[in-house]
């Protein structure tokens, strides 16, 4: 750690605040300031306003945060699956402390070392002909621009999503999602389609096996195409794996499948990786793991652990080549803004020497899914554990006969009341879980060490003594 970063035995007896000065932990005056202010002021994403009540958070330091009583938390959820490199990592703090002291910001139309730099390395890792980037301020605006780019390319309209899926929260994001998400915020972008991905634990095409599941949702995904006709589609976006919706990694071919169909009707493919890429499942880019290449991939989060807001437009020279005499209508004030990009490019640099991608796969392999795979001969409750490298899911249900879920679909207040019981268990043990609908999701910093990874797996692992309770043997 620097000089100018605390450090972790620092933040375990106290945090420095804005202004540089040290506290110790119990700071009831401090704490009450800080709930006053949200409260007062704060309107939430996601959220009825009165009936939250969200937690002030003092300090973090690599994979664990503390609130103002000094109770830590390991962060199993990397916040909402972003901080790839952790709380407070020195490399990232000392990268955009350095470039704020040269330059702190400047227009997109200017050329800019780090901004070239970050462009350069994202090309570098891609695959295929994937070699221009199109900086945006996350995710949501990175899979708008995306579309957008399609749109221009093919000269059509239409866009087809998953159901079991999450792109962000602007106009266009919002309607290719296929979580309930989208529902009260309808009617957005009219020329969005949705289809079924493949699930295997819960197919809707009663496949007996991954590969049967394959070929009966690329048929669907093609009748789908058909019906609404091909040449009025511009582009199909999918989660390389869905995120939020269930860590459902596509079985053997899918994706491959994908591609040949967007082939076969001149259909631009968008993988989106906002959650995934950066070493999520322990590749650069998820694509990398299904051999195949998409026309565009849009990313945000882990580029650079959202230390400064950033996402982005992975895009095919093909695709880059029809606007070298046609103007991209398209910008952001922010795009490729120094202080993102400068922690962008230090994201490289310690991946490269610190062998990020290996660490995930090895922690994956060896640690997480033996772990979770014994689970399964003593937790009635746990009906499938799915998963890669660092990104997991645990599946629970009441009854491994039927496969009925924990709670509902969507469920809110009691019949969420289970889950919310087993979220409650892991925070007392000190792991901070992410939890959606009926599942348990396991999504730590790409840093932790193993130590750290086996004690959050041992108190998620205990918190499934709650669901068990609503299991029918």
């Amino acid at each position: 750690m620097t000089d100018t970063i605390h450090s972790a035995a620092r933040t375990r007896t106290g945090y420095v605040d804005r202004h540089g000065a040290e506290h110790a932990f119990g700071d009831a005056a401090a704490e009450a300031q800080v709930r006053a202010d949200d409260r007062g002021h704060v309107f939430h994403s996601w959220s009825a306003q009165a009936k939250i009540d969200p937690l002030p958070i003092a300090a973090g330091d690599g994979s664990t945060f503390w609130d103002y009583d000094g109770n830590a938390y390991l962060d199993f959820s990397s916040q909402l699956v972003n901080l790839n490199l952790g709380h407070q990592h020195p490399d990232l703090v000392a990268a955009i402390q350095q470039q704020a002291g040269r330059l702190a910001t400047v227009q997109p139309s200017m050329a800019n070392d780090v901004r070239g730099e970050l462009a350069r390395r994202i090309a570098e890792v891609a695959p295929g002909s994937l070699n221009k980037v199109f900086f945006t301020n996350g995710g949501a605006d990175a899979n708008e621009y995306a579309v957008r780019l399609a749109r221009r390319v093919t000269g059509r309209r239409k866009v087809l999503s998953m159901y079991r899926s999450y792109h962000g929260g602007t106009a266009t994001a919002i309607a290719l999602t296929g979580d309930p998400r989208r529902w009260a915020n309808e009617p957005t972008d009219p020329s969005v389609a949705h289809f079924f991905g493949p699930y295997p634990y819960r197919s809707a095409f009663h496949s007996a096996s991954p590969e049967e599941e394959t070929a009966r949702a690329l048929e669907h995904l093609e009748n789908v195409i058909v019906l609404e006709g091909a040449g009025t589609i511009a582009a199909i976006i999918a989660e390389t794996v869905v995120g939020t919706n269930g860590v459902l990694v596509p079985p053997p071919g899918y994706l491959a499948g994908v591609r040949e169909l967007c082939d076969r009707y001149g259909i631009v493919y968008i993988a989106d990786e906002v959650m995934v890429g950066f070493g999520r499942v322990g590749e650069w880019f998820a694509v990398d793991a299904f051999d195949v290449v998409p026309d565009l991939i849009t990313f945000a989060k882990g580029v650079n652990s959202g230390y400064v807001p950033l996402g982005g437009v992975v895009i095919s020279d093909a695709i880059a080549s029809f606007f070298d005499e046609v103007p991209f209508q398209g910008g952001l004030t922010y795009s490729g803004h120094p202080l993102a990009c400068a922690a962008g490019v230090a994201t490289f640099e310690v991946f490269e020497r610190d062998g990020i991608l290996d660490r995930v796969r090895d922690l994956g392999s060896r640690v997480v899914e033996p772990e979770l795979r014994s689970w399964l001969d003593r937790h009635p409750s746990l009906g499938e554990v799915r998963g890669r490298g660092l990104f997991w899911a645990l599946e629970l249900v009441r009854d491994r006969e039927t496969r009925e879920p924990l709670v509902p679909f969507n469920a809110a207040g009691a019949d969420a009341a289970p889950m919310a019981e087993v979220a409650a268990a892991c925070k007392a043990a000190g792991v901070w879980p992410f939890t959606h609908f009926n599942r348990v999701h396991v999504a730590p910093p790409l840093i932790i060490e193993e130590d750290e990874l086996r004690s959050g797996l041992a108190a998620i692992d205990a918190a499934l003594d709650v669901a068990d309770r609503y299991a029918r043997a």
